[in-house]
């Protein structure tokens, strides 16, 4: 089935949908790398567990939720992947898709999406597709996906049939500005509605970085920088420009940064510490009020004793306590304490 976990306190999309664990495109700033060997492709959610979570069922993780949140499909693994043509499991969720009319965002580097019967598909889709492509000089860390020129040709042909297509500047260094900056007019030519801009997370310090949770970035100044320099140009180009990084969220055009912003029929989930440490005051629904609901936030906690806890919570409840026992760190995640 889907899955919601330690996304669930900042992000409007947090359940997640992934027709594969592993990924071969070899990304050598992967961050799934860090908690698992991925070089090892194996089945994720099949088309079955996609039906029955469009059909209304939800597991503990999800039971927060009940109306058609778009699922984000590809969250830890390329649903377009080389393994795809001899599996062909994310056709037939596809298929579903499309029968459904469900609405989700999809996020690929893989040339698959660009097929002809994948094309096909995603046109009577009710979606918005992703592309992750920052620059050339990219090429060299991303050795087992198609080089930055033909994704950009993918995106085109993608950009032709999609309901939406956005550009995935993800991950962003700062020591490719100027590439970003001119391909911005590549980006809107080949047909994006939008782009998303994420700063890179290191893993290990690199000069001119700090450290935020267990992560190295680009101090909040510097990254401020370019962002506003790439969103004035995306603008001047008629681009939507979304800031995907947490700590300079508001700084785009949306604070939900995914590209579904005015699109009928996606509605992500509002409450959450985004929205209410940025000043707006989401109301909780119902069902996210009710007792139990709260266990997606586990995944934020290793402890058994907090899973017992949780139990007991909602949503809602969890949502704002998460924020009131860890209110230094969360600051800092959004952006509140700028060092």
């Amino acid at each position: 089935m889907p899955k919601c976990g330690s996304q669930c306190y900042l992000c409007d999309l947090p359940i997640r949908f992934d027709t594969y664990e592993g990924c071969s495109h070899a990304c050598e700033y992967c961050f799934v790398k860090r908690k698992n060997t991925i070089s090892n492709i194996k089945d994720g959610e099949g088309p079955e567990a996609l039906l029955k979570f469009i059909k209304g069922q939800r597991n503990a993780e999800t039971s927060w939720c009940d109306w058609n949140i778009p699922l984000h499909w590809g969250g830890m693994s390329d649903p377009f992947q080389p393994v795809e043509k001899h599996r062909r499991r994310s056709l037939e969720c596809l298929k579903i898709f499309k029968e459904t009319q469900y609405p989700f965002v999809v996020s690929t580097k893989g040339k698959l999406v660009a097929e002809p019967e994948y094309l096909e598909l995603i046109k009577d889709c009710n979606c918005v597709v992703q592309i992750s492509l920052v620059c050339e000089s990219y090429d060299k860390l991303e050795p087992g996906c198609p080089p930055f020129a033909e994704r950009l040709e993918i995106a085109r042909k993608v950009a032709a049939v999609a309901k939406r297509l956005i550009i995935r500047i993800q991950p962003y260094m700062c020591e490719v500005f100027e590439e970003v900056f001119n391909n911005l007019e590549k980006f809107r030519d080949a047909g994006a509605y939008g782009v998303i801009v994420e700063g890179m997370k290191f893993l290990n310090k690199r000069q001119g970085t700090i450290k935020i949770g267990g992560d190295f970035l680009y101090p909040y100044e510097r990254i401020k920088t370019d962002i506003l320099a790439l969103k004035e140009r995306a603008h001047e180009l008629g681009l939507k420009f979304y800031s995907g990084k947490n700590r300079t969220r508001e700084l785009g055009d949306s604070l939900t940064c995914c590209g579904i912003d005015g699109l009928d029929g996606f509605v992500g989930n509002s409450f959450n510490l985004n929205h209410i440490i940025n000043g707006e005051r989401p109301v909780p629904t119902e069902k996210q009020k009710e007792v139990g609901t709260g266990i997606c936030f586990r995944g934020l906690h290793q402890r058994t004793i907090m899973e017992k806890q949780l139990q007991q919570q909602s949503f809602a409840r969890a949502q704002l306590w998460e924020y009131k026992n860890n209110r230094t760190y969360i600051e800092k995640v959004f952006g509140k304490m700028k060092k």
